[in-house]
């Protein structure tokens, strides 16, 4: 049987197409700018795009089912074989994975005139293909521990599903906006809870031996279950109305877990190397929006929800995805393992796009100056990427 890199030498096409982190992590960069650059404008009515979608149903359905979608992509596609022993998927069937994406995004794009069922189906064929390729890979690896991951992929698509289905029926989006942002929320804290501590200690024993993250154990699994629950009846929490107050008491909860969960993964000692430091910032988001959605379940005040849903969308997803796109790019590609100087500006892009964009859901007043502000840090860290990350991903690899 060919090895992995074999095949990947046996691949005489494009060099896009030697590995699932190029296309997708290339292109993610790019819509997560236009997702800032377009709606804006479109927004404030200054330009008008042929969707049936209004700018800010576009605008979440980009970064749920388009954006995190094409990472979560790119990731899996290059750590499965690794978990699983499995030949990557390369050349003309990552073509066609890739393919399936780009319809999505331009159907959405350009969906005036389409039905909404037609405008579903389009949008839907990438994730179901993406699911399916993943169960297969993992089933057939017999690497039965990484089932799991296939629970939020799944929820993902059922939450891009009913999506569709609420703005058809109601012209907007609640429940299945929120069990887009829960399931990626719980993918962050399933392969977080892998990544963030083994890169933690595997920089430590190389750069500065002493305290290290705790290893994986029951109070990770605790965490996680109290999260998954927690989540779960977040997403639920606009049809309970009563229960608010005690789901916002469980919300603190989890927050607390959470910070403790990332406490143990000894983020002190990252400080000097930001790829790794750049793990824990983002995973930081994680409890900051279990905290504020907590305190909206509690006070009854509505104005911390909008507040611990850029906490999760713009902190944890922006700057997670970053972390994980620009550190995976740099080892698949010969590079090392270190953030230069431009990679660690995009993560302070970012990041402060994030805390801008919390603070304007916090202090309206600051609205006019702060949410430009925020989406001008946003394009910044992602054109960035994009531009700085070309050569990466579409040029071959270092040698040695």
């Amino acid at each position: 049987m060919a090895t992995t890199m074999q095949q990947l030498r046996a691949w005489r096409g494009p060099v896009f197409l030697s590995y699932g982190f190029r296309p997708f992590f290339f292109s993610a960069g790019v819509l997560a700018t236009l997702l800032i650059a377009l709606w804006t404008p479109w927004f404030l009515g200054f330009i008008a795009l042929p969707s049936a979608f209004s700018p800010v149903n576009w605008h979440i359905h980009e970064l749920l089912f388009g954006y995190v979608p094409a990472v979560i992509a790119g990731f899996l596609l290059t750590a499965v074989p690794n978990w699983t022993g499995r030949l990557p998927v390369v050349g003309w069937p990552l073509a066609g994975l890739f393919a399936l994406w780009l319809l999505g995004r331009g159907v959405v794009l350009a969906s005036t005139g389409l039905s909404p069922l037609i405008l579903a189906i389009g949008a839907l064929l990438f994730p179901l293909a993406l699911l399916l390729v993943m169960a297969r890979e993992i089933i057939a690896g017999r690497n039965w521990r990484n089932l799991k991951i296939l629970v939020p992929l799944l929820l993902i698509l059922l939450a891009q599903l009913g999506f569709h289905y609420e703005i058809a029926r109601f012209g907007g989006s609640e429940i299945a906006t929120r069990l887009g942002i829960a399931a990626t929320m719980m993918l962050i804290m399933i392969v977080g809870g892998r990544i963030v501590p083994s890169f933690t200690r595997n920089w430590i024993k190389r750069g500065n031996p002493g305290r290290e993250p705790k290893e994986f154990g029951r109070f990770d699994i605790l965490s996680m279950g109290i999260g998954g629950i927690t989540l779960a009846g977040w997403v639920v929490m606009p049809l309970i109305g009563r229960a608010a107050l005690p789901l916002g008491i469980l919300l603190l909860i989890a927050g607390a877990v959470h910070a403790v969960r990332l406490a143990r993964w000894a983020p002190d000692r990252t400080l000097a190397e930001p790829l790794v430091a750049v793990l824990h910032f983002a995973y930081a988001f994680v409890p900051i929006g279990l905290f504020l959605s907590g305190i909206a379940g509690v006070t009854g005040d509505h104005g911390w929800h909008p507040a611990a849903i850029h906490a999760w969308t713009t902190g944890a997803i922006g700057l997670m995805t970053l972390a994980v796109m620009t550190r995976a790019s740099r080892g698949h590609s010969g590079r090392s393992l270190e953030a230069p100087l431009g990679t660690t500006m995009i993560y302070l892009a970012v990041g402060l796009a994030a805390l801008a964009r919390i603070a304007v859901a916090l202090l309206p007043a600051t609205t006019m100056w702060l949410l430009p502000l925020s989406g001008l840090l946003w394009c910044l860290g992602f054109l960035s990427f994009a531009i700085l990350y070309a050569p990466v991903l579409l040029l071959p690899a270092l040698r040695h």
